[in-house]
């Protein structure tokens, strides 16, 4: 199928990935092919990422640094009816196109994807169910997931909230509002970098801590502080 006018925007907020840029890309091509645009994002990067990037993506673009505000950047610059919403280290499943014609015949206004960490350890397998359990339960999305949302409700609702960190929760809970979230069952694969870097309890327990925080209103850039700095 050929999309003659991309109904598929694919926005790709970076910040030093070079690393990561050239295969992602690469894995866009058969979407880009049929007629979806992918439109990076680069959030001041002191590496390749914009050189790497640039020819091989429908539009490089520099913003501040910040994920909402990079996200909300190619949002603007992006023509398609649908957003698509993916970080560096996440690959799409192959059948992106057929299901974006059920999401268009469909009428569905935002979702996710399940999950899949990359490697082969037990507790990836643990983790990646519990992530997909939660966001069922809760109805919030996170942005491993690749949140995918209508454009003009993306508009109308605002765009993501430019907060330091959170804002794919902040996000879903504006969404959840119009409707809920449509859960799709295909997986997208994220690397386990994050998990294995900083280890798999540890990992956990600061994901919670920060969550916890932001229920009870703690400022987000107080937050990121403490996300970045354990990296």
């Amino acid at each position: 199928m050929v999309i003659s006018i991309p109904c598929l925007s694919i926005i790709i907020p970076v910040l030093d990935e070079a690393l990561m840029i050239e295969s992602l890309l690469k894995s866009l091509d058969g979407l880009r092919n049929d007629g979806a645009e992918v439109i990076v994002v680069d959030g001041g990067s002191r590496d390749d990422t914009v050189a790497k990037a640039t020819g091989v993506a429908d539009q490089v673009l520099i913003s501040s640094a910040g994920r909402a505000v990079q996200m909300n950047v190619g949002a603007r610059a992006s023509r398609g009816k649908y957003l698509f919403f993916l970080h560096a280290d996440t690959r799409l499943p192959d059948d992106v196109i057929p299901l974006l014609k059920d999401i268009d015949e469909n009428d569905i206004i935002w979702g996710r994807f399940d999950i899949r960490l990359s490697g082969q350890r037990a507790i990836y397998r643990v983790i990646e169910l519990f992530i997909n359990w939660r966001s069922r339960l809760t109805g919030i999305a996170t942005g491993d997931q690749v949140i995918f949302v209508n454009s003009r409700v993306f508009f109308d609702e605002g765009g993501y909230p430019e907060i330091a960190l959170m804002e794919d929760i902040a996000l879903s809970k504006r969404l959840k509002k119009i409707c809920p979230g449509h859960c799709l069952r295909q997986v997208v694969e994220t690397s386990s970098r994050r998990w294995k870097n900083r280890g798999a309890l540890r990992t956990i327990v600061s994901m919670w801590v920060l969550r916890s925080l932001y229920f009870f209103g703690v400022d987000t850039e107080f937050l990121a502080r403490i996300y970045y700095s354990e990296r």
